[in-house]
Parts: structure tokens; sequence; C-alpha cells
């Protein structure tokens, strides 16, 4: 694939200076290039069955047409994954305190009952491990 994508390349610059420099004497080498290409392009449709069907984010093919650098959009996507995953995890730590000092609290108020609950909780702790 990649040397049929590197032959199109070559068959375009081609083209090019055909075109660019085309008169009515030059029609022959004209239209065996473009008859070149559209065999190589035909060939790469072949090709492309072989692979699997990628998508591509709009953005990063914005951002080649812009003439940025797509690897900045991998790296602002995976850092902006990395701020909400510690941001997730800040709100996962604060809920374990705050269950952690309302089981404190709830032991000072009501003893037996909190010993029930942990009870409760290692024999289902238990049940789940078998």
């Amino acid at each position: 694939m990649i040397n049929s994508i590197e032959k199109t390349l070559r068959l375009l610059h081609q083209l090019y200076v055909t075109v660019s420099s085309f008169n009515i004497v030059s029609q022959l080498p004209l239209l065996q290039r473009i008859n070149a290409l559209i065999a190589e392009l035909d060939n790469m449709m072949k090709l492309s069955d072989n692979y699997y069907n990628i998508q591509v984010p709009l953005e990063i093919l914005n951002l080649i047409d812009d003439g940025k650098n797509p690897d900045t959009f991998t790296k602002d996507v995976l850092n902006s994954c990395i701020s909400k995953n510690q941001i997730t995890k800040g709100k996962t730590d604060s809920f374990k305190g705050l269950r952690k000092h309302l089981l404190q609290e709830l032991e000072h108020a009501f003893p037996n009952e909190v010993n029930a609950y942990r009870e409760i909780r290692a024999a289902s702790a238990a049940a789940e491990m078998k």
C-alpha cells in the first residue's frame, strides 16, 4: 500500500509537470499519465480491501489541512483524559473520606448498629469471594 501511495504521488507530480507545460504535441504523454494514474488508483482501491476501515477524527484532518502537526491533537486528548481522571480520582477519594467520617460519627452515636453493619459487610464480602 505504501508503494502504491508513493507511485501515485509520483504519477501526480508527472501529471502536474505535463499539464503545466501542455501543448497539442504533448497530448499523448498526458493521456498516458492520466491512464497510469487511473490504473494506480484502481490498484489502491483493490489493496484497500485488505485493510480495516479506520475512522480518523475530523479534527485531525482539519489540523493536517491547516498545516499543523496532528500529534498535538493526540497530546491534547491525552492531557484531557489525564485531567478528567485526576478530577474523578479526587471525587472518589473525597467520597471515601466522607464515608469514613460518617462511619466514625455513626459509631459514636449508634455503636451496636455499626457493629451489625460491619458484620453484614464482612459476610457479604466473604460470600462474594467464593
